[in-house]
């Protein structure tokens, strides 16, 4: 019979080698889980950031020249990740959001290209026409392959910077044949500029479908206060209303109207905003009205329940994780609070964004003005990263890609899948 104390070393070390056995089986999948945060703390220090796991990794001397080529052109400041097809999840799908994600935790103005599996993505915090020089390297060098890519992207964000207009070329050393080959350049910059003209027409197209499209989902915001309203007129109208709740009313019904006035003036996704301001402040005075009516005191104005801003104001936060992202507090309804405490799915805002139905927060970066309206009363970083396709960074009064918007449309990004067929922002696939 083994001496218990004999016993207890091998114990000890059995528990030992279990915890140990843990931490590494946990550490790839913790990993897996936060390319972003990964990405963001490397790109902190190197502008290049490449994941060993990716499918079209660069190499170290590829990377090393990348990062040559961006201090010789002075296109900082710009931020390159090459990372796993699995990392588009955490940026609701796409490299663009994926993207953006870097880009609202790393926290810093400039240039941002990812390149996730077969996807190109790359836009601007700072900087005008970097979408569309994205897609002009891919269409250029989609063939070559990612670093070829990144180069010539590179070059053409360097000469943004210096103020100048890339492809517009140097002249070159004069010679025998240059009318000949002015003649035969002319077709093909004519063909090139039809083709720029199409793609500015079909993107022109694509932006405004999408803007008719958040029209209409705002609209159904609206149509739900006024019918809230109006279920509410026939208590207003009796004799020895709480002046307070008439107030409250009242309230409503001109925050109603200023949506209502603002929804039809709106011509670029920036316009929205307001208008889910005007919702917020219309849903609190509702909610306290109707309290008052009920003979009760008027609640606290706290951030609109994040899962449906319809329900109205928060009653408390709530432990919540967004498919494939990190746990985080939300503010949440009580009904929503339960449910996602029952283990159930919360009951999500939907939205219709070209005919699928999905949570308002993965609509994509059109919604973001008109989200941070909802939630920008609140105080800046509220809801930090949470908008996983949307990024609602700078309409939450911290910072985020809000300035693609300036210009109205659906933002400066450009981009595609290396290898065939056409992608979201422009290109195909690698």
């Amino acid at each position: 019979m083994a001496d218990a104390r004999d016993g207890q070393p091998v114990s000890m070390a059995r528990i030992l080698l279990l915890a140990l056995l843990l931490a590494l089986v946990s550490a790839p999948s913790a990993t897996a889980q936060d390319a972003v945060g990964e990405a963001a703390r490397a790109l902190a220090g190197d502008p290049v950031y490449v994941d060993a796991a990716a499918e079209r990794a660069l190499t170290g001397a590829e990377a090393e020249a990348l990062r040559r080529r961006i201090e010789e052109r002075g296109a900082g400041p710009l931020y390159v990740a090459v990372l796993p097809e699995a990392a588009k999840r955490e940026g609701g799908g796409s490299a663009q959001g994926l993207a953006q994600a870097i880009a609202q935790q790393l926290g810093r103005p400039g240039t941002y290209a990812v390149v996730a599996g077969k996807s190109f993505a790359a836009g601007s915090t700072d900087l005008r026409g970097t979408g569309e020089q994205a897609d002009a390297a891919l269409e250029e060098h989609r063939s070559e392959g990612v670093p070829a890519v990144l180069m010539d992207f590179t070059d053409r964000v360097g000469e943004l910077r210096a103020g100048r207009s890339p492809g517009a070329g140097g002249g070159g050393s004069g010679g025998g044949g240059g009318g000949l080959g002015a003649a035969l350049l002319l077709p093909l910059l004519a063909l090139g500029a039809g083709a720029l003209l199409l793609s500015r027409r079909r993107r022109r197209k694509a932006e405004e479908a999408e803007l008719a499209e958040l029209r209409e989902n705002v609209r159904d915001d609206l149509v739900s206060l006024g019918d809230d309203i109006r279920a509410l007129d026939l208590d207003v109208e009796m004799p020895g209303v709480d002046p307070q709740a008439k107030a409250d009313y009242d309230r409503a019904v001109a925050a109603y109207d200023r949506a209502d006035t603002l929804v039809d003036r709106a011509r670029a996704p920036q316009d929205f905003e307001p208008v889910g301001a005007a919702l917020e402040e219309g849903r609190y005075a509702m909610t306290s009205a109707k309290e008052r009516f009920a003979g009760r005191e008027a609640p606290e104005r706290t951030p609109p329940c994040f899962f449906d801003p319809r329900h109205g104001p928060s009653s408390r936060e709530v432990e919540w994780a967004p498919y494939d992202g990190a746990p985080r507090m939300v503010p949440a309804c009580e009904a929503d609070a339960q449910r996602v405490e029952r283990g159930e799915d919360p009951e999500a805002r939907e939205v219709l964004v070209g005919g699928r139905r999905m949570p308002y927060w993965s609509a994509g970066p059109m919604y973001a003005p008109f989200a941070g309206g909802l939630f920008g009363g609140f105080g800046g970083g509220l809801l930090p990263g949470l908008m996983v396709g949307t990024l609602l960074g700078s309409s939450l009064g911290g910072w985020g890609m809000g300035d693609a918007y300036a210009s109205g449309g659906g933002g400066d990004w450009g981009g595609g899948d290396f290898g065939g067929g056409g992608g979201d922002f422009g290109g195909g696939d690698f």
